[in-house]
C-alpha cells in the first residue's frame, strides 16, 4: 500500500509517501512561506526524488486538524483534489494524535501543545501500549491550566511537544507537579511522516473517506466567526 502524506496544520509544511511500512519520501519546511506556496512545489519536489507516479497511489493522508484555519483549508483543498482527480480516497488523520506519533514507543506520558491563542491550547493525552497509541484523552481545545490541572492528576511524567511549548513554558515550570520534559527538535513539531505511519493504520482498519466528503476538524470558531457572533449579539 502506497500512501501519500500531507501537513499543513501549522507552521510547518510537509509532504511525505509511505510505501508498506517504508517511509521512501519526506520533506518539511518550518519557514514563512504561505502553505499554498509551498504544498504543491514540495510534492512536485518529492516525486521527481523518488521517481513518483500520482496514479500508483492508493490513499491520501491529511492532517484534517485542529491547527492553523488557514492552513487547514489549504491541506484540506490540496488533497481534496487530488483525491478528486485521481480518484483515490482520504484518510482523515487527527492533526494532535499525529503529533503523539513524533514520540513513538515513549513510556512517558505525550501531551502535544498547539498555541490556539487567547490562553488556549490543542492538546490531548496519549500513551504507548503494546506498540501502539493509547489515547487517553481525545484531542481537544482547552486552556492550558485545564490540561496540566490533568496531568498532575494523572501523576506521571510526562513529555510535551508543539508549537505550544515556548509559548507556555514558563506556566509549565510553575505549573507542571510531576517529572516532565521537552522534546527535541526533530521530534517537537508536525511531521508529514507520522501523518503518514496513521493513515496507514487507518487504512488497513478501513478508516477512508471520500474527498468530496472530507471536512478540517477546526474544534473551535475562527476569530473572524467569534468577532461576527459578538457583532449579532452586540445588535
Amino acid at each position: 500500500m502506497k500512501i501519500l502524506a500531507m501537513d499543513s496544520s501549522g507552521l510547518v509544511a510537509g509532504i511525505a509517501v509511505v510505501e508498506d511500512d517504508v517511509l521512501i519520501g519526506e520533506y518539511t519546511v518550518n519557514y514563512k512561506k504561505t502553505h499554498s506556496q509551498t504544498l504543491l512545489p514540495m510534492l512536485d519536489e518529492v516525486a521527481k526524488m523518488i521517481e513518483l507516479d500520482l496514479d500508483s497511489l492508493d490513499a491520501i493522508a491529511v492532517s484534517a486538524g485542529p491547527g492553523s484555519f488557514t492552513g487547514l483549508r489549504i491541506g484540506s483543498a490540496t488533497a481534496k483534489g487530488l483525491g478528486l482527480a485521481l480518484d483515490r480516497p482520504l484518510i482523515h488523520v487527527p492533526t494532535v494524535d499525529a503529533l503523539a506519533c513524533n514520540l513513538w514507543g515513549s513510556r512517558d506520558l505525550i501531551c502535544p501543545l498547539m498555541d490556539a491563542r487567547r490562553n488556549q491550547v490543542y492538546t490531548g493525552l496519549y500513551l504507548f501500549e503494546s506498540g501502539s497509541l493509547k489515547i487517553i484523552r481525545e484531542q481537544c481545545a482547552v486552556g492550558i491550566d485545564e490540561i496540566v490541572a490533568e496531568i498532575n492528576r494523572l501523576d506521571r511524567p510526562v513529555i510535551f511537544l508543539g508549537d505550544g511549548v515556548p509559548v507556555f513554558s514558563s506556566y509549565l515550570n510553575k505549573s507542571c507537579r510531576v517529572s516532565y520534559s521537552f522534546a527535541p527538535a526533530h521530534m517537537n513539531r508536525q511531521r508529514a511522516g507520522a501523518v503518514a505511519y496513521l493513515g496507514l493504520q487507518y487504512a488497513k482498519e478501513g478508516k477512508l473517506e471520500s474527498a468530496a466528503d472530507h471536512r478540517p476538524d477546526y474544534l473551535r470558531m475562527s476569530q473572524a466567526e467569534r468577532e461576527r457572533k459578538a457583532r449579532e449579539k452586540g445588535s
